[in-house]
């Protein structure tokens, strides 16, 4: 407690005395790491087939390059950054952007599919480090009254990265190889890294992130809350999503072409969502559930329709594009006074969640049909009407 009541005068001080430029530059600096790791960490979505013939491996093997990272995020999200407590913050996010970038570059290099997988832990772990760093920084670079602002900028950063990084991965995975795509976002990682030591400020830890204090933090009713309903969304939305595209491809009959523009106007929606959606969703957490539940659950239905499925991928990526920094709202509203070990918790649960999800979606999957994956989905989705309406209104009504 002393430590922090010592560095919250120098830090207020130091605010006080950044220019505005270099503090956006500074979020400029963090969303572009968050959209280096986005990038990474979805990037195999569109090239598995390529690597996993190079290694002779089934697809479902290749698809560990998926789950392992939000399993690896969830678990390093808590322990990483209480390990690293009293380190500069600033000194750690550049160390995660390094990790990252040589993460990259040893798949590129990789002779064997275990070294894939090694570097797909190390993505895990830069997830779970930089996420529960940067997610809640906003409050340390700008100022009070733009913080709303640079919070949505940081975030903006994840329909980004489905929106161009990905469709760009893979485009350059097809002219040039996979191994090539994965050495541009080396590059863009250790361009991110330069651009963090010049412009991101000293940010000392203003209270040390214990486990304990995770266990506090836990234990608050609004934190249970927040776990609460971004376990029901999230878990709907990527046991869904994973699987739009054989959706697209089995149920709508569309081209290839066709699904690339709709899966990119669906992450044009999760921009506008994103920015748009983002305050409004905070205070109503409900809309964006119902909205999901509604897009998703009408797929098997409008979804035969090239017109009907775009119409709702237009509402789901609207509703969806709003959940990561409103999910990031509703944690740190919840520990007001412990921003770190709010996004700690934000980020272990949401990576563990994205993985279950993507798990779940494939066993109703094998075991069912596509449509099925969307129907059930939607009802998941729609559970949080039922168990959060009560009294949702009245925590986060402020």
């Amino acid at each position: 407690m002393n430590t922090a009541a010592a560095t919250a005068p120098s830090e207020g001080t130091a605010l006080q005395a950044r220019t505005p430029l270099r503090g956006r530059l500074a979020v400029l600096s963090v969303m572009l790491g968050i959209f280096s790791i986005v990038t990474t960490e979805i990037l195999p979505i569109g090239l598995l087939t390529s690597i996993g013939s190079d290694f002779a491996v089934s697809d479902g093997t290749a698809g560990l390059m998926m789950t392992m990272p939000g399993l690896l995020a969830a678990v390093s999200a808590p322990l990483v950054t209480v390990a690293t407590a009293r380190i500069d913050r600033r000194v750690m996010l550049c160390a995660f952007m390094l990790l990252l970038a040589l993460a990259d570059f040893l798949v590129a290099a990789a002779t064997d599919y275990r070294i894939v997988l090694v570097s797909r832990v190390m993505v895990g772990v830069t997830i779970g480090g930089f996420w529960s760093i940067g997610a809640g920084l906003a409050g340390r670079l700008v100022r009070p009254a733009s913080v709303g602002r640079a919070t949505a900028v940081i975030f903006s950063a994840v329909p980004l990265g489905s929106v161009l990084g990905v469709p760009a991965g893979t485009f350059i995975g097809g002219l040039a190889g996979w191994r090539t795509a994965f050495v541009v976002l080396g590059v863009l990682s250790v361009a991110v890294l330069a651009l963090m030591l010049l412009v991101v400020p000293p940010l000392p830890p203003t209270q040390a992130t214990r486990a304990s204090l995770l266990r506090t933090v836990l234990a608050r009713p609004g934190t249970r809350f927040a776990l609460l309903i971004t376990f029901l969304i999230v878990l709907s939305h990527f046991a869904t999503y994973t699987y739009v595209t054989p959706f697209l491809e089995r149920v709508t009959h569309a081209g290839p072409a066709l699904i690339t523009v709709f899966l990119l106007v669906y992450g044009a929606a999760g921009i506008v969502g994103n920015f748009v959606g983002g305050a409004l969703v905070a205070r109503r957490p409900l809309l964006a559930a119902g909205l999901i539940a509604t897009a998703t659950a009408l797929l098997p239905v409008l979804g035969r329709w090239e017109t009907g499925a775009v119409a709702l991928l237009i509402v789901w990526g609207v509703a969806y594009g709003a959940v990561p920094v409103c999910s990031q709202t509703w944690f740190t509203k919840a520990a007001p006074d412990t921003p770190e070990a709010a996004s700690v918790l934000f980020t272990a649960s949401f990576q563990a969640t994205f993985a279950l999800g993507a798990l779940a979606g494939g066993a109703v999957l094998d075991h069912m049909s596509l449509s099925a994956v969307m129907l059930l989905g939607g009802a998941v989705a729609a559970l949080v009407l039922v168990v959060a309406g009560p009294w949702s209104g009245r925590r986060f009504a402020g």
